[in-house]
């Protein structure tokens, strides 16, 4: 493919971008997969190219763009390069008119980036949620040691007691490590956020949004294999996963439960008020995760957020009831906005006045409200709150 050729590729696939996020449709990472399976011609450095491109226009602009050409020409303010491939050469994009849509610079759509500022994240902070993620690995306690595994890169320790950072796109899944379960792909912030959970062995432990097991495989390693691990969710295709990725990692303790939306404690009954811990990994808005899902701040949208917030709060009181006295309660989103975070634990602490936060015990982050953030900029991990919450 000729540069201009690119360039009407990223403009093409930018608009099903945008048409997905007005939509709820596919995220781009699949949309990009699609495209290119459908055009064969397209080599490796093609792909890439065009993929980058898409990814830049998408960190680039704030609102979302009335269109392709739009989100293409924003970026080509600051990239000079870009400007003179609207040419209307063969497979190329059509000249550039004059008054033609451009899209506006920015983190956010304004009403997020408001939302954001109100929750203390702006300047720095903020821009770093839309940098490049780093690949994080856990060292999977229940088969090697952090310090004794021998791998193909030797990766950096991180805070994490079993996690290691190695460059993005550094192809682990290609290691025995990772084919034995001996490893698994996790970011430094979801490994901190089982470690404040602080999971034992021979406790009953409920992870009550388990999805395709991430979190349920760091619960089972603490765990160190001996208890009742129960993996809980809505969506049969995510939890389907699981089996085979805790096979692999030889966490033999986890059953699973398949549940319906908002009948969840009929699928739980045999367990009120047994549990010791529940996991409450909440449905969120993902704005932590903006920098490996960067159109997802062009698909939230004040309702959505509303929704989210109802979500959660409804699923810690079913987490109240599911836990024993003196257990808690571990409270888990990817999110930097206080409404899925601090703002919750408030609220949940006004209606379960028995109940009270203890702050969570890690090596980083700093408190927000009753509990503790990470972000990007400060601690190199994906943005999430994590709050844990004691019954009487």
């Amino acid at each position: 493919m000729k540069p201009a050729a690119r360039v009407q590729a990223a403009v093409e696939l930018l608009d099903l971008v945008i048409d997905g996020a007005k939509t709820e449709g596919a995220p781009a990472d699949r949309l990009i997969s699609g495209y290119f399976r459908d055009r064969r011609y397209a080599g490796s450095k093609d792909r890439r190219a065009v993929r980058e491109l898409v990814y830049r226009a998408i960190r680039h602009c704030g609102e979302v763009p009335e269109n392709g050409r739009a989100a293409i020409l924003a970026l080509a303010r600051e990239d000079d390069a870009i400007a003179p491939l609207f040419d209307g050469s063969s497979h190329g994009p059509a000249p550039v008119l004059d008054g033609e849509p451009v899209a506006q610079d920015g983190l956010a759509p304004h009403w997020l980036e408001a939302a954001l500022a109100g929750s203390g994240v702006e300047g720095e902070t903020a821009a770093a949620m839309l940098g490049r993620a780093a690949l994080d690995i856990r060292v999977n306690s229940l088969k090697a040691d952090r310090d004794g595994i021998d791998l193909p890169d030797k990766g950096e320790p991180l805070e994490a007691p079993h996690g290691l950072r190695f460059p993005a796109g550094t192809r682990v899944e290609q290691w025995e490590a990772y084919r034995t379960g001996m490893i698994e792909v996790q970011d430094h912030g979801s490994q901190l956020a089982c470690l404040a959970a602080n999971a034992r062995a021979g406790e009953t432990v409920i992870d009550l949004c388990a999805g395709a097991g991430g979190k349920t495989l760091g619960l089972a390693a603490s765990m160190k294999n001996q208890g009742e691990l129960v993996a809980c969710d809505t969506d049969r295709g995510r939890l389907s996963k699981l089996q085979p990725r805790a096979e692999r990692a030889g966490a033999g303790l986890i059953h699973q439960r398949l549940l319906n939306p908002k009948w969840e404690i009929e699928t739980l009954d045999d367990y009120l008020k047994r549990a010791d811990l529940v996991l409450v990994d909440a449905p969120c808005s993902g704005t932590g995760t903006w920098r490996r899902k960067p159109e997802a701040k062009w698909r939230l949208t004040p309702e959505r957020l509303d929704r989210f917030s109802a979500l959660q709060d409804r699923l810690l009181d079913v987490a109240a009831k599911l836990t024993r006295p003196n257990g808690r309660i571990a409270f888990v989103t990817c999110s930097l906005l206080d409404a899925e975070g601090s703002d919750r634990v408030a609220a949940f602490l006004d209606r379960h006045g028995s109940w009270s936060a203890e702050r969570p015990d890690l090596p980083c982050g700093r408190e927000r409200g009753e509990g503790t953030r990470l972000d990007p900029f400060h601690d190199g991990t994906d943005g999430f709150f994590i709050a844990i919450l004691r019954s009487s």
